[in-house]
């Protein structure tokens, strides 16, 4: 375990022959200089060596469900203090899980094995290698040849081949996502308010789901799908109307439509099948319904994912939400609260109900403030939601206990696959090995298996179970929480895990000073957006 001597008392102590005292466990402490920088998080402690004290700055209700998230998963403090502040950390994860690093080859796989000295029940096979492919054929092509054993995002053609195949398992996904057109008011024409409510209008999102979607899935009422509590508070959507659309295209000065680009990544979705051939419909309806010539343009998805949550995109671009936790604050707060800079400027009618909200437990009295901010989205348009999508995994017949969670990154908790190596399939590469400075589904499957959280999700449902820590309380207003930690638990590279391994993972993230907050981009999205702001920003 990991102890800090106090002083020249132990070495006194040996020096003289005598006994050495116990060593003593000096907790680390992350703290904001004040809750003046409008974040939830006032300070981390390590208040013993199995316990953490987060205090909060407000109330946080959802702070066990953001705790079970992947991206806020625990690595030792000697890893994250060497190689995050040289940046070697975004390839050399170092965690708790059921698997460790054995190489990504670049360009083909990550390949891992199993964790002998796992905590918790030990995995049934020697090694999972993740793969990908970006076309939902390619995928299913693999898993009938049998060299994959599950694949994620099932093209929606394919949906009944696979029910009736024997040789195969159709694995509905209950994920609950959103797809949206996205446009950055920073730039023109997107500047103007009815630009914005004129392409709110004019979208055929009916059409859209019945073509391109399949059964099951849903012309989303509202940006947060509505199996979440308060999702769908407020006002539905507009109706399609493209006189009305074009009238107000008008009135904003743009009578003939105007020239843009639609940019998106060519990654499948549960929230965007074959998202090409959808980028080409909205490229037909902005120019069929409201005048509006748009060039298609695909990115490679990192540098889309960079470009889009930055607000750098000058046109419309096609993006999606799967849900990370079963709250509203997920998809909200996420992508509209104060200081987002996704949409361009933030909107105070947006983000000031949600600041409220986010610090009210019971989901009834929270509504009017959900109602009050879905009102003030559709107003303003910072985006125009499409669809829920339906969406399916598929595996092999053979492989017992397949599944795919709803919330959270997958995890393959198989019982006898029969064989020593799993593979999985996915839609394209990890962008990263650092989760806590990623926000891609690709990225957050292949660390979920090697770096812990605090908490953990349920594989059938957003339940929410101990972890590295064996449980969170709160107090009576939930602006402390405590955290008790399992103890006995090694790293892979065989150093114990204690209360100061929780401080510097989650202080790399949230503490803007720290020398180690340093990622992929730096920005650690998740740790800025779900807790309302990173502590000591300059």
């Amino acid at each position: 375990m990991k102890y800090r001597f106090l002083g020249g008392l132990a070495l006194t102590a040996l020096v003289a022959g005598l006994s050495a005292p116990a060593m003593a466990f000096e907790g680390k402490s992350v703290k904001a200089a004040n809750c003046d920088y409008g974040g939830k998080i006032a300070s981390i402690e390590a208040t013993s060596e199995f316990e953490v004290v987060f205090t909060m700055c407000k109330p946080d209700p959802a702070f066990e469900a953001k705790a079970a998230f992947t991206p806020f998963g625990i690595q030792p403090e000697e890893h994250i203090m060497s190689a995050g502040a040289d940046g070697s950390i975004i390839d050399h994860p170092i965690g708790t899980g059921p698997f460790k690093l054995e190489a990504w080859n670049r360009g083909d796989s990550v390949i891992m094995t199993r964790n002998d000295d796992y905590w918790g029940d030990k995995p049934a096979f020697e090694k999972l290698v993740i793969r990908w492919n970006d076309s939902g054929a390619g995928r299913l092509t693999e898993l009938r040849s049998g060299t994959v054993d599950q694949i994620t995002n099932l093209s929606p053609d394919d949906f009944d081949s696979v029910k009736n195949d024997p040789s195969l398992q159709f694995i509905p996904v209950a994920n609950p996502n959103t797809l949206y057109l996205a446009m950055t008011n920073t730039f023109t024409p997107f500047d103007n308010v009815k630009v914005r409510q004129a392409i709110a209008m004019g979208i055929d999102r009916e059409r859209i789901v019945k073509n391109f979607y399949p059964e099951g899935s849903e012309v989303a009422s509202h940006f947060t799908p509505c199996s979440l509590p308060n999702a769908c508070e407020g006002e539905d959507w507009y109706e399609f109307n493209p006189e009305k659309a074009r009238a107000l295209l008008a009135e904003a000065g743009y009578p003939n439509g105007f020239d843009t680009t639609i940019y998106y990544r060519d990654v499948f979705r549960g929230y965007l099948p074959e998202p090409g051939v959808v980028a080409v419909e909205f490229q037909t309806q902005l120019r069929d319904n409201l005048g509006i010539n748009a060039n298609v343009e695909v990115m490679e998805s990192g540098a889309f994912i960079d470009a889009s949550t930055s607000g750098k995109l000058d046109g419309f671009y096609l993006l999606g939400w799967g849900a990370d936790y079963p709250h509203v604050t997920n998809f909200l707060d996420y992508h509209f609260t104060k200081g987002t800079v996704q949409f361009g400027h933030d909107i105070p009618a947006i983000y000031e109900p949600l600041l409220k909200a986010s610090t009210i437990a019971d989901p009834a009295e929270a509504a009017p403030l959900y109602a009050e901010a879905n009102n003030a989205i559709r107003e303003y348009v910072p985006m125009v939601p499409i669809a829920h999508g339906a969406s399916a995994s598929a595996a092999l017949a053979t492989l017992q206990n397949a599944h795919f969670r709803p919330f959270g990154a997958p995890r393959f908790e198989i019982d006898n696959p029969g064989k020593d190596t799993l593979v999985f399939m996915q839609n394209a590469e990890p962008i990263s090995l650092y989760c806590a400075d990623e926000t891609d589904g690709e990225s957050l499957a292949v660390c979920q298996q090697m770096v812990e959280p605090l908490l953990k999700y349920g594989i059938d449902s957003g339940d929410i179970y101990p972890g590295l820590a064996t449980g969170c309380t709160a107090n009576e207003d939930s602006t402390v929480w405590t955290c008790t930690l399992r103890q006995g638990v090694k790293f892979h590279d065989g150093s114990s895990f204690d209360a100061n391994d929780v401080v510097v993972s989650w202080g790399a993230g949230i503490d803007a000073s720290s020398p180690y907050h340093k990622g992929n981009t730096g920005s650690f999205d998740y740790y800025s957006y779900l807790w309302d702001g990173l502590m000591n920003a300059e």
